[in-house]
């Protein structure tokens, strides 16, 4: 895509307190409190800082943790990976490349059928772009991820929560 996705002042500004909480300050949102870990719409999530795409509601899965959960990025690139050690525990923090958002953990408890990785994502710092929508807000070089209906992509990702 060659939108140029990047962390600005102004984007900062924009945040709210939880939002730049977990995105700025590695904060992490309460379980089952939060915008989308339920949310079962097709589209994209994407950081809130930079708006670079980050996973697809193909990915999605209740892995009944309270949080979004996903199988895998829809581009790793946008995707980086680090050690944390905070609170006495070794942990794989995941971080939006552009935007140096702070997004979750991934762990290796995801289902095996799908590579066996659990994207644990903090709804705050993401902002969900409907498949509707995709064109309208600069996205449409992902409608590919959707090729199928929406009620199809939304039972695909029914069936994996089961």
């Amino acid at each position: 895509m060659s939108a140029q996705y990047k962390k600005t002042p102004e984007a900062i500004a924009r945040l709210t307190r939880q939002q730049r909480r977990v995105t700025q300050d590695d904060a992490t949102e309460p379980a089952f409190q939060n915008e989308f870990w339920d949310k079962k719409d097709a589209g994209l999530y994407v950081d809130v800082v930079s708006g670079e795409p980050l996973f697809a509601s193909t990915d999605k899965y209740d892995s009944r943790s309270g949080w979004p959960s996903f199988t895998v990025p829809i581009d790793p690139a946008n995707i980086v990976v680090k050690t944390d050690k905070a609170f006495g525990m070794v942990r794989t923090e995941v971080r939006s490349a552009h935007g140096d958002s702070h997004l979750g953990h991934v762990f290796d408890d995801g289902p095996v059928e799908a590579g066996g990785l659990r994207y644990c994502i903090n709804s705050a710092s993401l902002r969900f772009v409907a498949e509707a929508d995709l064109e309208k807000e600069g996205y449409g070089d992902y409608r590919s991820l959707f090729i199928t209906s929406t009620s199809t992509a939304s039972t695909s990702t029914e069936e994996i929560s089961r």
